[in-house]
């Protein structure tokens, strides 16, 4: 049974995720700058959204339970305050940007933490959880599984490049974090994840094949991405890698959706989801072969945050709330369509 104050904190993550979901699209809307939309979408919500859920979800998914219940209410103000003032640190004096940078890392300390300690003795999530009438998905469950060790050490080790410049030390640059981030983090996430929620949510099966290839790249791209941002060739392979990944976690959502006769409307935008990843990653890969033309730069994160991890996250968030429980008129499937 989950602790009510884990369930309280981690609601309120992801409501916080919503918030800085919309400051995302005003953003983009408004034509702000790169950093400030990248740390919006990326840092608020799609990390907020992710923190949350993963308290919820990921001891469960390793037979445990969260071991520091209040994990969840000590990285709320500083996940919050960290991303507000990395967000400002481009126009703000030096301190806000410091300050915003020490927090956000202590948040992914006290979440890393949290999560690291709890799987401890299940490191590789050989113990799924898993039984009953679904005992027949624990070989995907277990390949879901061991992935998701490995995008905490991507976003520890990202927390760690954000921290250290307020030391006067530098290890990575802004956009070998983003990768770290958004690949290592945020999109590795999505495929463990993925991999044991949409299957349940929409009663089908996955190609195997698809998982066996799927994992493995998408664990180890961002590691490529990341080191190889000034080498071309070592970016050109982990953008393969990447675009491996990720259109093969698209192929196998469409191959679910299909064998599915549920119709929902969070299906229908992780649907969407898969299309824009599938997009976001040729955009890359044009990037990189055309000497990392601007535009195709500019496109390719935009597509990947507000399409691929935007839209997934929606969709899976429109299936743990679903529209129609809201009290308000304006709460429906209709309306969340629109």
């Amino acid at each position: 049974m989950s602790d009510p104050r884990v369930t309280r904190w981690a609601r309120r993550l992801v409501a916080a995720g919503a918030g800085f979901f919309l400051a995302f699209h005003l953003a983009v809307a408004t034509g702000a700058g790169r950093r400030f939309v990248v740390v919006l979408g990326l840092y608020g919500f799609v990390l907020h959204v992710l923190f949350g859920k993963a308290y919820a979800l990921v001891p469960a998914y390793f037979d445990r339970d969260l071991s520091v219940p209040q994990a969840p209410a000590a990285q709320f103000p500083l996940s919050v305050l960290g991303t507000v003032g990395l967000a400002l640190a481009p126009v703000a004096p030096g301190w806000v940007g410091a300050i915003g940078s020490v927090c956000w890392a202590l948040g992914v300390a006290v979440f890393v933490g949290a999560v690291g300690w709890t799987v401890r003795t299940n490191p590789t999530g050989a113990e799924t959880g898993t039984g009953g009438a679904n005992t027949h998905r624990q070989p995907v469950d277990r390949l879901a599984n061991a992935v998701l060790p490995i995008a905490l050490v991507y976003l520890a080790a990202a927390a760690v490049a954000v921290a250290l410049p307020t030391v006067g030390r530098r290890w990575l640059v802004a956009a070998q974090v983003s990768h770290l981030l958004g690949a290592g983090t945020a999109a590795l996430f999505v495929f463990g994840v993925g991999f044991r929620l949409f299957p349940r949510f929409l009663v089908a099966e996955p190609p195997r094949s698809l998982v066996r290839l799927v994992l493995p790249a998408g664990a180890l791209a961002p590691a490529l991405l990341a080191g190889g941002l000034f080498d071309r060739w070592l970016l050109l392979l982990g953008g393969v890698l990447e675009a491996l990944a990720v259109v093969g976690f698209a192929v196998a959502y469409v191959a679910l959706f299909r064998r599915s006769d549920r119709r929902r409307i969070g299906f229908y935008a992780v649907l969407g989801a898969v299309g824009y990843g599938a997009v976001g990653v040729g955009l890359a890969v044009m990037a990189v072969l055309d000497g990392r033309d601007p535009a195709l730069v500019r496109a390719h994160y935009r597509t990947m945050l507000a399409g691929f991890l935007g839209l997934t996250i929606v969709g899976a968030t429109f299936q743990f709330y679903p529209p129609t429980v809201g009290r308000s008129r304006l709460s429906t499937d209709r309306t969340a369509g629109e």
